[in-house]
């Protein structure tokens, strides 16, 4: 004996058929049906279409190709931030010097057009600031955009090219920086250079 249950889903079953079964035969150009439903129609058939989908993904560095980023390795390229230069000032640390405690490597700066511009739109308070980038075993990278704000700028450079570490103490370039993969970051913290996400390859090169 079939139970009540039973008996319920076997005529929802039913009907599922014949419903599918009549949406079949029905063509969209039936007079039966109503505008709307011979819009939904076509879309549906339009949707159906074998027409393969083109998807666009932004194409990722080739650096990357392994767990870490293979265009990292002393001597490093450490590009350099306005405010990391002002804290290291505050906390009296030789800036090449210090890299080179914390990465036990070569470290070259790098300080682009527009972080030269910032300090120089701080005023005098920031002379000491200015002397210490102009220093000769700064390498100067010149700028091709627009407006002199920082930010954007290294992060457009380490987007492109994988082979900077990025030296800052600003909370909301370092938030923007996580978001790129293989990117480094280098901060000022207890009177010394603190390196973070530096590659499981390099990590007995870069330990504190």
């Amino acid at each position: 004996m079939v139970s009540a249950e039973g008996k319920k889903t076997q005529l929802k079953r039913l009907q599922q058929q014949r419903s599918s079964l009549v949406k079949r035969m029905i063509k969209a150009s039936d007079n039966r049906l109503k505008a709307e439903d011979r819009s939904k129609a076509k879309t549906k058939k339009k949707s159906n279409s074998d027409e393969p989908k083109v998807i666009e993904r932004p194409q990722g560095s080739s650096a990357m190709f392994f767990q870490y980023n293979t265009q990292l390795g002393p001597p490093y390229h450490v590009l350099v931030d306005t405010n990391f230069v002002n804290f290291s000032i505050k906390n009296k640390l030789d800036i090449i010097k210090t890299m080179m405690d914390c990465l036990y490597a070569k470290c070259i700066p790098y300080i682009t057009d527009c972080v030269e511009a910032e300090l120089e739109k701080l005023g005098s308070k920031f002379k000491l600031a200015l002397r210490i980038i102009k220093d000769p075993r700064f390498e100067r990278l010149h700028c091709m955009h627009k407006g002199t704000y920082a930010d954007d700028c290294l992060v457009q450079r380490v987007s492109q090219h994988k082979c900077y570490i990025v030296a800052t103490n600003d909370k909301d370039l370092k938030r923007r920086i996580r978001k790129i993969p293989g990117v480094p970051i280098m901060n000022v913290a207890l009177n010394r250079y603190v390196i973070e996400r530096m590659p499981d390859a390099f990590e007995p090169i870069a330990k504190k």
